[in-house]
Order: C-alpha cells, then sequence, then structure tokens
C-alpha cells in the first residue's frame, strides 16, 4: 500500500473508530436501563454472559472496554492490521513494480523498515487518538474517567495488533499476491474470535490476550509486562524474519 493511500485508509480507520466510540458512549444510558433484559439474552453464551457479569459489576469503564476495544479494535483493528501489511511488499511484486522499488537509492533495510513503521503508525495512531476522546466523550454521559488507564489498555491493545500486523507483513515480503494473503489471515482471524465465543475453545482464541478481563486488569493494575513484552519480543522477531526475507528476495 503506497503512502498516499495509507494515509488515506488510516484516516479513514481513525474517522471509524471514533464514530463507533461515539454511538456506544452515547448508548450508554439505554444500555444500563436495560441491562437485566440483555443480560438474560447473553446467557446462552457462557462468555458473552461473563461480560455482562462484568459490566454489571464495574459499570462504564467495563461496558466502554467491550465497546471500544474488544469489539471496535478487535474486529476493526485486526482488519486494518492485515489490510495494511498485506500490500506492504507483495503489492510491489503484483503490479510489477517491485524492481523499480528495490533500484530506489537506499539499502533494503531501510525501504522494508520505512514501509513497516508506515503501517504501524497507521494502525496504532488512529486507536491512541480515539482512545483519548474517552474523558470528552465519558463527560457527556456523566461518567468521569481519567484518560491515563486507557491510554495503557490502547498500548496494550497496540501492541496486539501489532502483532497480528506484523504477521501479515512477513507474509507479504514473501508473497506476491496481496489478495490471497488478506483473505487468508482474515479468515484466521474471524475464525479465532468466532472459537472465543464458544465454551472450552475460548481458550485456545488468541483473542484472549486482550479481552475484557486483560483490559480490565490493565486498567486496575497497568500493563502486564510478560505479557506485552511477549507480544514486543513476537512483533521484533516477525520483522527481523522480514528483513532476512526482504534481503533475499528477487524481484
Amino acid at each position: 500500500m503506497r503512502p498516499r493511500s495509507l494515509a488515506l485508509f488510516g484516516l479513514a480507520y481513525f474517522v471509524t473508530l471514533e464514530l463507533l466510540l461515539v454511538a456506544a458512549v452515547l448508548a450508554w444510558p439505554a444500555f444500563l436501563e436495560n441491562i437485566g433484559a440483555l443480560r438474560s439474552m447473553a446467557a446462552p453464551i457462557p462468555v458473552l454472559g461473563q461480560a455482562m457479569d462484568q459490566i454489571q459489576e464495574r459499570g462504564f469503564p467495563a461496558y466502554l472496554l467491550a465497546q471500544h476495544f474488544f469489539k471496535g479494535c478487535n474486529t476493526l483493528g485486526v482488519a486494518a492490521a492485515v489490510l495494511f501489511a498485506a500490500p506492504a511488499v507483495a503489492g510491489e511484486a503484483h503490479r510489477g513494480t517491485l524492481e523499480v522499488w528495490l533500484a530506489r537509492p537506499l539499502s533494503r533495510r531501510r525501504i522494508l523498515l520505512e514501509r513497516y513503521a508506515a503501517g504501524a503508525l497507521a494502525l496504532c495512531v488512529p486507536l491512541l487518538l480515539s482512545t483519548a476522546s474517552v474523558p470528552l466523550l465519558a463527560h457527556r454521559v456523566d461518567e468521569w474517567d481519567p484518560v491515563g488507564p486507557y491510554l495503557l489498555c490502547a498500548l496494550h491493545q497496540s501492541l496486539f495488533l501489532l502483532a497480528m500486523y506484523s504477521v501479515a507483513f512477513l507474509w507479504s515480503t514473501l508473497g506476491s499476491h496481496p489478495g490471497t494473503i488478506a483473505l487468508s489471515l482474515l479468515f484466521v482471524t474471524t475464525f479465532e474470535f468466532a472459537i472465543y465465543m464458544i465454551k472450552v475453545w475460548t481458550h485456545w482464541s488468541l483473542f484472549r490476550l486482550c479481552d475484557i478481563q486483560t483490559l480490565l486488569d490493565v486498567l486496575d493494575h497497568g500493563l502486564d509486562v510478560p505479557l506485552v513484552g511477549g507480544l514486543a519480543l513476537v512483533s521484533g522477531a516477525l520483522l527481523v524474519a522480514s528483513l532476512v526475507a526482504f534481503e533475499r528476495r528477487t524481484p
């Protein structure tokens, strides 16, 4: 994906996240009035029932984590991670412009790092910016929450999405068909999100690494250093693998 297109998609991603956040916050009073009925509807699915219990117990913070992070960022964000990364190198190969791209008077390492950083920023900055608007929006529904803990949750979420992005980016450095890469990874991530809702299978879902309970722990106690460190190490290792693959790649 070229820088201008990436910037436009990043802007669209931010606007969509923000609109979803605004809608969720403004819906909080109505949600609170009907929480009993909603809890009954969610009861047949244990994971959803547990989420409703957390919202009943913790109120607006748990509701916001469920709406903004778990629902919004874990669906829209994962899709953005895949779609931003899949064309990074494979798109150039598919268009037949990879040789021209490599002819630039820059090292391959710099070329790839610039492309990786551009996509990573387009993925993470909109998430952080939308999260920064939480106190202002919360004030509209008479809730008073400091932004700091939510930004820590956004950092955790960003590292989770960056790991997804790094998987897609590595595949892009190896492949030449961005559409196939994107569709394959979207299928896998959709499957992972689906099994999160299934009893027992939920424990094998990657989304356990960034679910409501995990984010509540971040909200209460700060970042889980081993967990976020592991996510960062995965992204770093995948980036190193991408650099090695790109150095060996021929147009």
